[in-house]
């Protein structure tokens, strides 16, 4: 199940559960140009979502790919946004004070923020719950970043409904 959620210009997008050709079509529904990975590592168990199948999937529908890595989420943080509350707020701080805050990233942000002032950019990790990803998290920062992106309603659209 694809689960999306929607910021202004900037679209959260998880893949879990969802094969590549229903994600592509719903980036094509969106109306996406641009899709940035923020994947630490931008492979996958999953067909057609490692770094070069999907940038070439993603070109044969005419949306852009780029590789964030700056935004990724640490291996050794990921497990905290699986946890109770305590471990998840714990995650965030860590992904906010030790990612977030590298000038790496701020750059990164400025990109992303920059590239949604002329198109419709999806951000896009693995987890399905944007609750649970380190992806709210960078489109929290945008959010604090510019107008770019403004926090929606909070409706999450599925595929087929």
């Amino acid at each position: 199940m694809l689960t999306i959620q929607r910021h202004a210009a900037i679209f959260g997008f998880g893949y879990e559960g969802c094969e590549l050709g229903e994600f592509i079509a719903q980036l094509g529904r969106e109306g996406i140009t641009l899709l940035v990975d923020v994947r630490l590592n931008p492979i996958s168990r999953k067909r057609g979502f490692s770094k070069t199948a999907l940038a070439a999937a993603l070109a044969d529908a005419g949306i852009g790919y780029q590789h964030m890595r700056a935004l990724g989420n640490p291996k050794w943080n990921r497990a905290g946004f699986g946890g109770d509350t305590a471990e998840l707020e714990a995650a965030r701080g860590v992904y906010i004070d030790q990612t977030l805050g590298a000038p790496a990233a701020q750059e990164a942000l400025a990109r992303i923020a920059e590239a949604a002032r002329r198109e419709t950019v999806a951000i896009m990790c693995f987890e399905a719950d944007e609750r649970r990803c380190h992806r709210r998290l960078v489109l929290g920062a945008l959010n604090d970043l510019s107008d770019a992106s403004q926090p929606s309603s909070g409706d999450t659209r599925h595929p087929g409904r």
